[in-house]
């Protein structure tokens, strides 16, 4: 089992689509949801080309270490209690889980925490963890500012019904499917910021990208 070895969460500046937005990460190799789900028989399941698996296996191996330690404070530790709280005070929109999934309910609980402490940036959570964001939700409230974006794992099948506690939805396409419903492909995350508000587009499709399909015992 991994420990912390640094008592600060480490805050990554986005590259790619998401260049211009700071995030929260985590290790996507070590949690036991993202691997079970990159090894999906499910047809058409995006996590079996997950984004995260092949860049973190690849040219992003420098990152697992501070994110592994990212996802040991998330989820082992209250980091309220621990004074381990991060500021945003220049950031108008944040990501959370830009790479890796929520791991438990503390997790989450830190998430709100962040959330609270930051109230005037908007922070989007993108998970497919229903679970845990409906046991979480009977017993809380969720923070003003927190955008819950439910990620749709299974492609060219987009849900435009939203799960109860979350306030959008992300679904993938096939690239020649869905053209006219496609609202997020192509575009820069900066120039957008359609998930990053409470505004009118809360069915969000995008063309689903290319990956090579990694296998994690």
């Amino acid at each position: 089992k991994s420990e912390v070895k640094k008592m600060k969460i480490k805050i990554s500046n986005m590259t790619g689509k998401l260049k211009g937005i700071r995030a929260i990460n985590c290790n996507t190799l070590s949690n036991s949801f993202c691997k079970k789900q990159n090894n999906s028989k499910i047809e058409n399941n995006i996590c079996t080309i997950c984004y995260s698996f092949a860049m973190l296996e690849t040219h992003r191996k420098n990152c697992v270490s501070p994110w592994e330690n990212n996802s040991q404070i998330l989820s082992t530790m209250d980091i309220e209690k621990n004074n381990l709280i991060p500021l945003f005070k220049n950031d108008r929109i944040f990501r959370l889980d830009g790479h890796g999934e929520l791991i438990n309910l503390l997790h989450l609980h830190n998430y709100c925490t962040i959330a609270k402490h930051n109230q005037y940036t908007n922070i989007a959570l993108w998970t497919k963890r229903k679970d845990l964001v409906n046991k979480y939700f009977k017993d809380h409230d969720k923070p003003k500012n927190l955008i819950l974006i439910f990620s749709n794992s299974i492609i060219n099948k987009p849900i435009y019904d939203i799960p109860k506690n979350f306030d959008k939805v992300f679904n993938n396409v096939f690239e020649n499917d869905f053209k006219e419903k496609q609202n997020c492909t192509g575009q820069d995350c900066i120039d957008c910021q359609a998930c990053y508000h409470f505004n009118d587009t809360n069915i969000i499709i995008e063309a689903t990208k290319k990956y090579s399909k990694k296998k994690i015992a």
